[in-house]
């Protein structure tokens, strides 16, 4: 294997299945190739099974200047794990077996990489990169209090005393905002005894500190508290020991060519900021239960809306490895699952699309004026470089920890009184948060802080920007560790 010449580096980015890592490594690859001057590889563990993710990668595939895309085979964990094990255990467990494969692929490279970016779950292959001398880090695609988490994590493992669930008082994570463990936690973190929680610490947050930086999608004003914390050698700085970089907000660029389908014809009718949009993501479902609430509160607020709707399941993230999957039969037909009426009711103020529907493109619509979201880290940033204010359903992973963000730090959001993974939020109070991001002062108070926002990422991403200068010092940085390893340093 050859090695590259110090004057272009070449970046190895090693990509997790699932629409929320692939994104954000998509459009990180971008910004090296557009604004550094780098030749970037991306390798891909797909789970083969989201069309979603298919056509995203497709479509990266037939652009090969912006960067080229190998495919690593998935492994074959089905005697590894269960069936029903926690999508943390299934990522993990996909991420450790695959190293083989992914050393085979980078020393098969005719020219070295000068360094390796891995996400949350591919921090188990960061010894791939001392192997090959060359420089290596952490992307992070969340925000700096969910960094926080993980890189405080394996002190709170010690100090604790139980299972995190059953703690009465606030979790306290130096120089930053504490944790509730009831409402932030996602069920990862709830039981030491669950594969889920040892995964977790092992494998994200011990490895997260073990590159040479951490790459985090925000932006310095986004966060500027839990920024300096991270950085505070007399806080979380004595734990992450590296520079940390907020390089974003990093998003899918909306499509500017093209028919869009009948989604965009129904909103150019619409009246600006009237259409209140539903989506819980790739990978998030209802309850049938649930469904038939939401069906409801939608119906009773009298709102417009656009809801992206997936049958019913009884795990919150039942379509994690399948999203936008369906076979377009009978059984994925909403009428099957919504209310009896509901779809002919409804006919002139909403919108129901089956399955998976193009978010970026809907959010930046100008009729769209609220968004119901699972609050996943890419859907509320995107939701942010819109100025879209949102109702919080969070459902998995950090989504909660994201949601108690967006409503008590930044005032962007609102959230049901019980949580929705407690139990079924009912139709009254669906009803309620629709009409308070819609109509009433409140949610224009949101709308006005979330365009405030919009305009700070905005100008961050920009030439001199906070992120456009933090990409640059990542770059330089990984040029002199690229000089030093040349030399014979460490």
């Amino acid at each position: 294997m050859e090695t590259m010449n110090n004057s272009k580096q070449h970046a190895a980015l090693l990509c997790s299945p699932g629409m929320g890592h692939l994104v954000p490594i998509l459009e990180l690859a971008k910004q090296l190739v557009a604004h550094q001057n780098f030749t970037v590889t991306i390798f891909v563990v797909s789970s083969q099974t989201s069309h979603a993710e298919s056509q995203l990668l497709n479509s990266t595939l037939t652009n090969p200047q912006l960067c080229h895309v190998v495919q690593l085979p998935p492994p074959d964990i089905s005697g590894l794990v269960d069936p029903n094990d926690a999508v943390v255990t299934i990522l993990a467990m996909m991420m450790r077996e695959v190293r083989h494969e992914f050393r085979s692929a980078l020393l098969g490279m005719e020219v070295c990489p000068t360094m390796l970016i891995v996400d949350l779950f591919g921090t188990e292959s960061l010894p791939i990169a001392e192997e090959l001398g060359i420089s290596k880090f952490v992307y992070v695609p969340s925000n700096a209090w969910f960094l926080s988490l993980m890189v405080y994590c394996p002190v709170l493992d010690v100090e604790v005393k139980g299972d995190f669930v059953h703690q009465k008082e606030p979790i306290q994570i130096p120089g930053c905002r504490s944790i509730l463990p009831q409402l932030d936690l996602d069920d990862t973190l709830s039981v030491r005894a669950h594969k889920e929680y040892l995964d977790f610490v092992e494998i994200i947050s011990s490895g997260v500190s073990k590159g040479d930086a951490i790459l985090v999608n925000i932006w310095e004003d986004l966060e500027p508290k839990t920024l300096a914390a991270l950085r505070d050698e007399k806080l979380l700085g004595r734990y992450t020991k590296v520079p940390v970089y907020p390089i974003g907000p990093l998003i899918r660029p909306t499509e500017s060519s093209g028919s869009r389908g009948k989604v965009f014809d129904w909103l150019d009718k619409q009246p600006n900021e009237s259409v209140i949009y539903l989506s819980l993501g790739s990978g998030g479902t209802l309850s049938y239960e649930q469904i038939t609430e939401m069906a409801w509160g939608l119906e009773l607020s009298k709102q417009r809306f656009v809801w992206v709707i997936r049958k019913p399941t009884r795990t919150a993230d039942g379509a994690f490895f399948t999203g936008g999957n369906g076979s377009g039969g009978d059984e994925d037909s909403p009428s099957k699952y919504l209310p009896k009426g509901f779809l002919d009711r409804t006919k002139d103020v909403g919108f129901v699309i089956p399955l998976w529907a193009p978010q970026v493109d809907i959010l930046a619509h100008p009729s769209v004026g609220g968004f119901l979201s699972h609050c996943g880290w890419n859907s509320t940033l995107e939701s942010i470089t819109n100025g879209v204010p949102m109702i919080a359903w969070p459902l998995y992973a950090e989504q909660r920890m994201n949601s108690t963000m967006l409503t008590e730090e930044f005032g962007v959001a609102v959230r049901s009184k019980i949580p929705p993974w407690k139990k079924v939020v009912e139709r009254e109070e669906i009803e309620e948060m629709v009409r308070k991001i819609m109509e009433e002062k409140e949610g224009f108070a949101m709308r006005e802080r979330m365009r405030k926002l919009k305009t700070s990422g905005a100008k961050a991403l920009e030439k001199g920007g906070s992120s456009y200068n933090a990409l640059s010092q990542f770059a330089k940085h990984g040029e002199l560790r690229c000089m030093k390893f040349a030399n014979g340093g460490e």
